[in-house]
Parts: structure tokens; sequence; C-alpha cells
């Protein structure tokens, strides 16, 4: 989880009421990894916080990329396995 500064304006010190007179935390999603299927097709997704996406250099934005193609590859593969072994197809007729 990060925590970043309230956006310009903002004047609330704490939303959530919990400690009142302490400085508010923001949660900002920063990476996202999304399973999602349709039948038997398994699909993994990735995103990033745009902001996040603007300060990386090329060559970090690079190797962001090519270890997210991995993680979703991964993430994917493993979800599959485990959705055959739960629903695995019923046979069929040729």
């Amino acid at each position: 989880m990060a925590t970043a500064i309230p956006p310009h304006g903002h004047q609330d010190t704490n939303p959530s009421g919990d400690n009142p007179g302490e400085a508010s935390t923001w949660d900002v999603e920063l990476l996202r990894v999304l399973v999602s299927r349709k039948g038997t097709h398994v699909d993994a997704q990735w995103a990033i916080h745009p902001q996040l996406k603007h300060d990386l250099q090329p060559d970090e934005w690079k190797e962001v990329n090519e270890l997210m193609a991995q993680v979703t590859t991964l993430v994917g593969n493993r979800f599959s396995q485990v959705l055959s072994q739960v629903e695995p197809d019923p046979p069929g007729h040729a």
C-alpha cells in the first residue's frame, strides 16, 4: 500500500474520522493484475497508475513491461490449472 499527499485544495484532515487532528493518508493503487474467464478461456491483464508510468525512464518501463508479462503469464496459467481441476471438461461426443 502506498500513501499519497491529498490533492491540492483538499480540506479534510482525516476522512475516516478515526483520529481527529492527524494527517490523512490516501490509498493509491499503483499496480493491478486482473484475471478473468469466459468459459474455459482465461485472460490475465495488468495496469499501472498513469503517474507512475509517466515517472519511469524508458529502460525502467521496458523492464516493468517484461516483468508484468511474466506475472500475468504465471497468474493466468495457475488460474487455468486450478480451474481445470475444479471444473474439468465433461466427456463429449466427437
